[in-house]
């Protein structure tokens, strides 16, 4: 069994900037390779950034440049740093464990003037 908890979403103006994180617990010993997704109203879960062993990152091209994920094996903490924020930014921001089939129950990321 493992938990995940995302949290840091809130409510930005345009341009601004979170720091999402994705903490893990439970049966594991350590995180491995994480995912960062977001679900807008009336769309698909889109996949923004992974990071793997070794630091090895990818992001999507709509959120290149201007996300940075990133981690802290210790605490067993997946970040992501949204800046530059966007009104179609605006979604519901998932972590989940690649391998594992769970996922959290995501932070509400609102980007509003």
């Amino acid at each position: 069994q493992v938990q995940l908890v995302e949290s840091g979403g809130g409510l930005v103006q345009p341009g601004g900037s979170l720091r999402l994180s994705c903490a893990a617990s439970g049966s594991i010993f350590s995180i491995n390779a994480m995912g960062w997704y977001r679900q807008a109203p009336g769309k698909q879960r889109e996949l923004l950034a992974s990071i793997y062993s070794g630091g090895i990152t990818t992001y999507a091209d709509s959120v290149k440049g201007r996300f940075i994920i990133s981690r802290d094996n210790a605490k067993k903490t997946v970040f992501l740093q949204v800046n530059s924020l966007k009104y179609e930014d605006t979604a519901v921001y998932y972590c989940t464990m690649y391998g594992s089939g769970y996922w959290g129950p995501g932070t509400q990321v609102t980007v509003s003037s």
